[in-house]
Parts: C-alpha cells; sequence; structure tokens
C-alpha cells in the first residue's frame, strides 16, 4: 500500500536518495549534479509557492516524491511540476498516488495550470504526464543543461479547471 503525505525537513534525506539515483544513471531529468538533503530542505523553504508530497511503503521508506514551485519562465497563474520515483519502483501507481495530492495542492495555491518540463529524451516522464492528461504545449530545442549536455525540452500542461 502507498501512503502518500506532505513532506517534512526530515523526509529530505531519503528524497535526496532517491533523487541522487535517478541522477547518476542520467537521461531522464535536467539535474546533473548530485543534491544533498540540506539543499533539499532550502528549497523546500524557499519564499514563493510550493508544496511537496513524499510516496511512503509500508516499511516507512519514500518511494518517490513530487513537488510544485513558481518558475521564472511561467505566467502567474501556472505552477510547474517535478516527480521522482525510485528507480526500479515504476509503474506500481506511485505516481498516481502522489498526483493526486499535488493536484489538491495546486489548486490551493491559487494555481489554474500545471506546467510539466521533460527532456524530450525521457519516454517514461513523457508517459506519465501523458497519462495524468497533460498536453503538450511547447518544445524548447537545443537546451544547454548545467553539464554542458544540448537536449530538447517538451512542456506539457494540465488545465485544473
Amino acid at each position: 500500500m502507498i501512503e502518500v503525505r506532505r513532506a517534512g525537513p526530515a523526509d529530505c534525506s531519503g528524497m535526496a536518495e532517491i533523487l541522487n539515483e535517478i541522477i547518476d544513471a542520467g537521461g531522464t531529468t535536467a539535474l546533473t549534479e548530485p543534491v544533498s538533503a540540506r539543499a533539499l530542505r532550502d528549497w523546500m523553504q524557499a519564499p514563493g509557492r510550493s508544496a511537496w508530497h513524499v510516496a511512503v511503503n509500508d516499511a516507512g521508506e519514500i518511494t518517490g516524491f513530487q513537488w510544485l514551485g513558481d518558475m521564472d519562465y511561467l505566467p502567474p497563474e501556472a505552477i510547474d511540476i517535478a516527480t521522482f520515483v525510485k528507480r526500479g519502483q515504476s509503474g506500481l501507481g506511485i505516481g498516481s498516488a502522489l498526483f493526486t495530492a499535488t493536484r489538491s495542492a495546486a489548486i490551493s495555491l491559487g494555481a489554474t495550470w500545471i506546467n510539466a518540463n521533460i527532456r524530450a529524451d525521457n519516454e517514461g516522464g513523457l508517459a506519465y504526464y501523458q497519462s495524468r492528461g497533460f498536453r503538450t504545449y511547447d518544445r524548447w530545442e537545443g537546451y544547454r543543461m548545467a553539464n554542458g549536455q544540448i537536449v530538447d525540452k517538451i512542456l506539457k500542461r494540465y488545465d485544473l479547471d
């Protein structure tokens, strides 16, 4: 069974572990450098709108997390989403359970739509957001990541009305 709850500072180590495994594997996130629990705590406490949720299994282990936050390139009615599921745990309903809570949080934060910014080579991420009802509205070609790698990005939108 998957329990979804709001994330707090005590969850940052587990979230950093999941994220760093994904970063290390490469190919699905625009993040290129490992993140610390401290960095995640700082992001969580940064000014602006945000919501963080974790998925926890029966053993109490974090199996995934999702966050919402403001991004400079988005209009004020939009909020950005990022989703991370522990490697090897995709397809078990973790992302679906997280999105239920995150969607409600986006409405509570006053957003009218959610933006997902996905690497074009991230087939799993593209399929996940498509299955939630996100639709493509833009493509950024030749996006330079922090490590110098060039990728295309697909922007998808989920209307909350």
